[in-house]
């Protein structure tokens, strides 16, 4: 196969996705903004998606008027090395997907940025600090916080609770946000000190 041909594959594939995501998140769900509420349940999977589709219908136009070097490219799209990394990550996120439903979000989340960043990415250790601590933090807050939306946490529920107390009884839930990103900088840092001297 070559990078043209993938190119057109993945824009079609791409168009239908955004279409089977844009329909099944307006199936008893509402898109637009309800009044005194804020976005309705599909309001975030429904113009997500409708973006997909706008990208993925970009994508086509130039490929049919050959505008980019993707477009116009006849060479081989993966080599062996290439494909063994892309399975490794598809393998990673189905094993997130799964991971979700037997211990939650937030816990598969962790575990699945720790093998990506340190097996896969072999990223320093203070960048895969800040970013697997990092990103289910932010992803929590932005959610169970900022959106109210409730994310799964399967067998992890009841570990939650604390968080909750705190989150829903005092009214300074964002500081302890900052705090654990501080924290986390923190680590961050001192793991680059102690790397660094190591080295040296």
């Amino acid at each position: 196969m070559t990078v043209r041909q993938a190119d057109f594959l993945m824009a079609i594939a791409t168009i239908l996705m955004s279409l089977g995501l844009m329909w099944s998140s307006t199936d008893g769900l509402a898109i637009g903004w309800v009044p005194n509420k804020g976005p309705g349940s599909g309001f975030w999977p429904f113009w997500l998606s409708f973006g997909m589709l706008l990208c993925a219908i970009a994508t086509l136009i130039r490929w049919f008027m050959r505008s980019t070097a993707e477009s116009r490219s006849t060479d081989t799209y993966m080599s062996r090395n290439s494909v063994v990394v892309v399975g490794t990550s598809v393998a990673a996120l189905l094993a997130l997907l799964i991971g979700i439903h037997v211990i939650g979000t937030y816990f598969a989340l962790f575990i699945f940025l720790a093998f990506y960043f340190k097996v896969i990415g072999r990223h320093e250790w203070p960048v895969s600090i800040m970013l697997i601590g990092g990103i289910p933090v932010f992803i929590f807050a932005l959610f169970e916080w900022g959106l109210q939306i409730p994310l799964p946490k399967a067998m992890t529920e009841e570990w939650f609770y604390p968080v909750f107390d705190i989150m829903y009884e005092t009214n300074h839930f964002g500081l302890y946000v900052i705090g654990i990103f501080a924290f986390l900088a923190l680590v961050s840092f001192a793991t680059h000190l102690l790397t660094r001297n190591g080295n040296g």
